[in-house]
Order: structure tokens, then sequence, then C-alpha cells
């Protein structure tokens, strides 16, 4: 057993380490933008997949990275995990019909609620007590998921045909143009101090040092990890003004 994952704030890279640890203490988790991940992948029969829901749909990093290694998913296990502010629908189910389409066998999914963090928007702000009862809340369900698993009982939420209807009419066809492709709408101030962390950090390289200043290009998968990061709060994708910097280690 394997996990990877696409995390911006830490929120899925909680989850999927938590679920994969209970259910093979020795199983490894890593990003999806680890370098070497496809040499381990080939070598894993049972994939935890995990990324963030976007607009109900997974971020195009996550199925951009399953469609270029189509080869790869045949006769492989997976279990599909995604988080979610607030609704998913069929969050799940996104990459699940993309990875049965290659050959791949889907033991089932998991939608967990976990902290906003789209930090540039007041949309969805919570107390960190609240948050922290909130990542209370999803811990409670990985560990009553994995207990599940241990006796062959997958559960199937995001997979079925009512979910996909709702993910499809609920926001998907409504905001179908934020997530067809990568978006070049990311946005960076003269607050940059040229510190380089955003270039570094960003899973896509999508963020280059000239003259020691960050500049975006139009590969931004939305991840929001350079707008959690970032020291002087320069950086924002949806708003005009950093909110807050939600990460996970906030919460804990």
């Amino acid at each position: 057993m394997i996990g990877i994952y696409l995390s911006g704030t830490g929120n899925t890279k909680h989850c999927v380490e938590k679920l994969v640890n209970l259910l093979d203490d020795t199983a490894r988790c890593i990003p999806l933008e680890t370098p070497y991940i496809i040499n381990m992948l080939e070598n894993e029969n049972t994939i935890v997949l995990g990324y963030p829901t976007q607009f109900s749909n997974a971020p195009f990093m996550v199925r951009d990275f399953i469609r270029k290694n189509r080869c790869l998913w045949k006769d492989k296990k997976v279990f599909c995990v995604n988080t979610m502010g607030l609704f998913s629908g069929d969050g799940t189910g996104c990459t699940a019909r993309l990875l049965k389409k290659y050959g791949a066998e889907i033991l089932g999914g998991l939608q967990i609620k976990m902290p906003d963090s789209v930090c540039d928007s007041k949309l969805l702000k919570k107390g960190i007590e609240e948050n922290r009862q909130i990542v209370k809340n999803a811990d409670k369900r990985i560990e009553q998921t994995a207990e599940q698993i241990k006796k062959g009982i997958y559960p199937k939420e995001g997979l079925s045909f009512i979910a996909h209807i709702k993910g499809l009419f609920g926001q998907r066809l409504w905001f179908y143009r934020k997530t067809i492709y990568y978006t070049e709408k990311l946005k960076i101030s003269d607050f940059c101090i040229g510190c380089g962390l955003c270039s570094k950090e960003c899973p896509m390289k999508n963020i280059k040092m000239k003259e020691n200043r960050a500049v975006p290009g139009k590969r931004c998968t939305m991840c929001y990890r350079c707008i959690s990061l970032c020291p002087q709060k320069a950086i924002t994708l949806l708003g005009e003004k950093v909110q807050e910097q939600c990460r996970f280690e906030k919460y804990e």
C-alpha cells in the first residue's frame, strides 16, 4: 500500500497519512509532485489517492497526473479520499471514473470535511475552536473508516449516480471554466519581498523568481500552498486580500 496526495495547506496530507498509517504502519505517503513517484507506484498494488475538492471537482493537477500516466493504473486498486470545506458532491467520483477508464479497480471513496483553506475569501470562515472541532470530527471518521476497511467494508462516498448529479448540477457546471484547465489568475502584489518560498513550494513550478520578485505563470492548480505560506500575504487567487493564512498545523 502507498498513499499519494496533493495538499496545499496540509489538510489532505494529514487525512491520507492518518488513514494509511492506521491500515499499514509500514506504508509510505508521498506528495503527488515527488520526482520518483511513478517508480514507487509501479511497485504497489493498492493506492490511497487524496486531494482537495475544488468546485465539486478534483484539482486539474490530479486529473492531469492520472491522464499522463494512464498506463500505470491497469489492475491497480485505488481508494479515493477528498477533503472539502463544505460541499463535495462527487469529488471522489471525478477521479474514480477517470481511473476506471484506465483499468483501475476502485475500492471506495471517502469525503472528509476539513477547515476551509480559501485564504483570500471570507466565505465559510470559522473560528479557530470550531475548526479544531472539525479536525477532531475528521480524525474520528478516519479512524472509523480504517476499522471498516480492515473488515473488508469500503465506504463508497461520492461514487454513486446521485452523488454525480449533485456534484454536476450543484457546482461543477457553474464553475466549469475555473476547473477545466490550469488557471492564470494567481496574483502577486508589491508586498512581495522576493524570499522565494512560493517558488520553492509550488507543486506545479508555476512561480518563477525574476529580479528578486515572484512572478506567476499560467499553470496554477489552485492548491493555495503559496497563499497560505507567503510571509508577506502578497499572493491571492479568488480575492484581493489574504483574509487568513489557514494551514492544518494551526488547528492541531
